[in-house]
């Protein structure tokens, strides 16, 4: 029986170099179309297969990154939404073409195998006070988060620019004229709390905040906090920011069912801008993330930790949605 060939046979019969044959298997895009049917072709007739356990063994990794999802999935927010699907979507794309597969798991399972064998984690959502960081950390890995930073943060995050979102929803209130304006989000979440704190600074005084902290991101959370404040103390709000699309929605049908128009009698400002944003009634103004880039450039920062190369934080822009609330 013939030896089996190796990768430096296949190289020869190519007229390629060993690494051109190597990323040509593993379909990477550093290497021509061309170049990769023809390796592709003569490894089908040798007969060879790529040992991917014995590659890993050599170079001491599994290639492979554990993508931790902080949220919990509840019926008022799956995980076909857009937040996180999209930056999964960015992830993914970034980290297959470079060689490495995905492992997605939630904090719950950090003690599995496939997770501790990664090279490296991402993960999206802090959580409340930072404790999803802080549960990750204790693995030793390399970690990239989706978030914001926080004071004394010695971790890379990749997020958007939630206090600018903040300011945008601002201006807009302040450019119609609102002035008693209520922050529908939990402030224990680092983003929501840069979102809130950028609302703030920027009405300048112009306009009071009352803040309320639904117990989730969801329609319901959003239809309860409104329809609780409306029993309290009645109509005494002319403005809503929501920390979330599903929030906002929920405000408004609330609102609604107190016959309180919007936005003729309330404006209301929604964050994430949901493709659900755009078709709901009325449409709803939001505050843009870019999540499937977000996505991207966590998979690069999680490959420049792994190559050990220098990675620093880095915060994406918002855009304020004009539409119909």
């Amino acid at each position: 029986m013939p030896a089996p060939k190796t990768m430096e046979d296949l190289a020869k019969l190519a007229g390629v170099s060993k690494i051109t044959v190597s990323r040509a298997l593993r379909d990477s895009p550093l290497v021509t179309q061309e170049t990769r049917d023809k390796v592709r072709q003569i490894a089908s007739e040798q007969g060879y297969r790529l040992n991917v356990s014995a590659r890993n063994l050599r170079m001491r990794r599994s290639y492979s990154v554990a993508v931790v999802v902080e949220m919990t999935p509840v019926k008022g927010r799956p995980m076909s939404d857009p937040y996180p699907l999209e930056l999964l979507g960015g992830i993914t794309q970034e980290l297959t073409t470079a060689g490495y597969s995905v492992v997605l798991t939630s904090k719950q399972l950090l003690d599995t195998a496939p997770v501790q064998g990664a090279d490296g984690m991402i993960l999206l959502g802090q959580g409340s006070h930072g404790e999803a960081v802080h549960a990750l950390q204790k693995t030793g890995l390399p970690l990239v988060v989706w978030g914001a930073p926080e004071p004394g943060g010695d971790y890379i995050v990749v997020g958007s620019d939630n206090r600018a979102g903040g300011v945008s929803a601002a201006q807009r209130f302040i450019d119609l004229g609102r002035r008693k304006l209520v922050f529908l989000g939990d402030v224990d979440h680092a983003e929501v709390q840069e979102r809130c704190a950028g609302f703030i600074d920027a009405l300048g005084g112009q306009g009071t905040v009352h803040i309320m902290r639904p117990k989730a991101f969801t329609f319901e959370a959003g239809f309860d906090c409104i329809s609780s404040l409306l029993k309290k103390k009645g109509p005494v709000f002319d403005g809503v920011f929501a920390a979330s699309d599903s929030l906002a929605m929920g405000a408004i049908r609330a609102l609604a069912e107190k016959n309180m128009r919007v936005p003729e009698s309330v404006s209301v400002i929604g964050y994430d801008d949901t493709p659900s944003a755009a078709s709901f009634v009325p449409p709803l103004t939001s505050v843009h993330q870019y999540l499937r880039d977000g996505g991207v450039l966590l998979a690069k920062k999680m490959l420049g930790l792994i190559e050990s190369q220098p990675v620093q934080s880095e915060m994406l822009p918002t855009m304020l949605m004009v539409r119909q609330t």
